[in-house]
């Protein structure tokens, strides 16, 4: 694997879906996608939301204290802004020192920073692929992110 920090895979594979998101037309944000219950709209709101998650869980919070914080649209007038606003507060949040370090209490269990950001990275990875297919864009991805990903899943 040639990527050995996760934060580095992340932050690429969310540039990577940010692309495309900038990429998507008026039209296109009702097409279906893979994820057979959510149109593009749908999925980039999922991306984000994980993205809005992350500062609020590396930084201490439990699932149960975010609750239901991000319910609703999450995206309003501006799709392209609130992608790339969350984006960069996840990113900030996963170089922080220490976030790989720390505990992140899920709501199913607690698990190591590094493992909550390798889920994030995992996560964002595939929806680019999801995303690329519902707007007709290329859908190769970067073959280092595979790989580091499909090592994580082995």
């Amino acid at each position: 694997m040639m990527i050995t920090d996760v934060r580095e895979a992340y932050r690429r594979a969310l540039d990577d879906f940010g692309v495309l998101v900038h990429r998507i037309t008026p039209e296109q944000w009702h097409n279906r996608t893979p994820c057979v219950d959510w149109d593009v709209r749908a999925l980039v709101e999922h991306v984000v939301g994980e993205n809005l998650w992350a500062p609020e869980l590396l930084g201490g919070r439990t699932a149960a204290e975010v609750g239901n914080a991000f319910d609703g649209d999450l995206l309003g007038d501006d799709p392209l802004k609130a992608f790339d606003t969350s984006a960069t507060a996840a990113v900030q949040a996963v170089c922080e020192e220490g976030a790989l370090a720390r505990l992140v209490r899920l709501s199913f269990g607690d698990v190591p920073g590094e493992e909550y950001v390798t889920e994030l990275f995992a996560d964002v990875l595939i929806h680019t692929w999801d995303l690329a297919r519902a707007i007709g864009a290329d859908e190769r991805l970067d073959p280092e992110l595979v790989e580091a990903c499909a090592a994580w899943f082995a």
